[in-house]
This record gives C-alpha cells, sequence and structure tokens, in this order.
C-alpha cells in the first residue's frame, strides 16, 4: 500500500506568500496529476497561533532566518507566517484537496515549531500520522510539496527512521536554500536510504 504525502502547498510558501519558496506554485500541477496513483493521499497543513515562539517577530533584535536556541534545539526563525484561519495558512487554491484522505494540522503549539509530518521538532510529540499508516496497511511513501529543505526533508528523514520506504519526486518539490541547505538536505536524505527521482 502506497501514499503520497504532499507537504505544505500553501499559500504562504507560494510566489506572493510571506515565506514564499521560489517556484513554490509550480509543484501543484504535477501532484495532482500524481494523486490518482496512490492507495492513499495525505496533506499536511503547517497551522501556527498568531504570535508562535518561531516568528522572528517573537524574539527582539532578531531577524527572519536567524538562529536562536530553543528549549528543543536551535531553531531557524521564521517571518509570519501559515497564521491559523488566514489565507495564508490555506491550501493553495489550485491543489486537489477533495483526493485527500487526511489533512495533518502541524505546528499548533505555540512554544514548539514542527517541520516533520510525523514528529514536532522536539522529535517526541508525534502528529498521529505513523498511526493513521500502520492502520491503513501503507508502507511506501512518496514525499513531494514544500519546502524541499525544512518540512519534506524532515517528513523523510522520519519516515525512513520510522521504517517507511520513501521515496522523493524533485520535480514535485521546491527548495528555499539557506546558506546550502538544499544540497545538504538532499545529501542527507540520499544517505538515509530516501530515493531522489
Amino acid at each position: 500500500m502506497q501514499a503520497l504525502i504532499v507537504i505544505d502547498v500553501q499559500n504562504d510558501f507560494c510566489p506572493g506568500g510571506a515565506l514564499a519558496v521560489a517556484e513554490g506554485d509550480e509543484v501543484v500541477a504535477p501532484i495532482n496529476a500524481m494523486m490518482a496513483d496512490f492507495d492513499a493521499v495525505v496533506l499536511t497543513q503547517d497551522w501556527h497561533p498568531a504570535g508562535h515562539s518561531s516568528f522572528a517577530s517573537q524574539h527582539p533584535g532578531k531577524a527572519p532566518l536567524e538562529l536562536t536556541e530553543m528549549p528543543y534545539g536551535p531553531q531557524v526563525l521564521w517571518p509570519d507566517h501559515c497564521v491559523q484561519g488566514s489565507k495564508g495558512a490555506e491550501f493553495h487554491p489550485d491543489l486537489d484537496t477533495h483526493r485527500a484522505d487526511l489533512i495533518i494540522r502541524k505546528g499548533f503549539r505555540a512554544a514548539i515549531d514542527s517541520y516533520s509530518a510525523f514528529f514536532e521538532n522536539d522529535r517526541q510529540t508525534p502528529t498521529g500520522l505513523d498511526g493513521y499508516l500502520r492502520a491503513r496497511g501503507i508502507d511506501t511513501l512518496t514525499m513531494v510539496g514544500l519546502a524541499t529543505d525544512f518540512c519534506v526533508h524532515h517528513s523523510a528523514l522520519d519516515a525512513v527512521r520510522a521504517g517507511y520506504a520513501v521515496t522523493l519526486v524533485q520535480s514535485a518539490a521546491r527548495g528555499i536554500d539557506v546558506g546550502g541547505s538544499l544540497a545538504a538536505a538532499l545529501a542527507e536524505m540520499r544517505s538515509a536510504g530516501v530515493a531522489l527521482s
């Protein structure tokens, strides 16, 4: 059984959004075209409360993309984005959300960020995705979406650690690339056993 895991294809990560990924909207058509080939489709959605601790605006003197130390480790500080109920948090209007079997919302706890579809950034608090996939008998995952070097990267690594066979379809994903983060993420995924197609 195979699932397509569609990571954070939301307005704020597309051109014109608060944390726009270059060409982020170009993943929508290929993702829609892939959906019919899978037993299940799961969408993830960044879903931050206003004033989330990962926002640079909550750290006086800090700018977006700077690092800070949180109780759970280093954290990149981001522009305010994907605030619950906002237009920016909505899925891209052309994404076929009707095909989704499950929508996982993440990053909704104010004190901790959540890149991975499986765990929050403390590496311990689960999102519930693993339990859902196992209950469905799914053992093979294809990852697509935004951004390759952050949420897609962390989701793929956690999926491999959990025992899934994982493929990243690079033509249906785009990265932010902060200081070489894209090349580093691809290398780490490859060495962990993620198939890059």
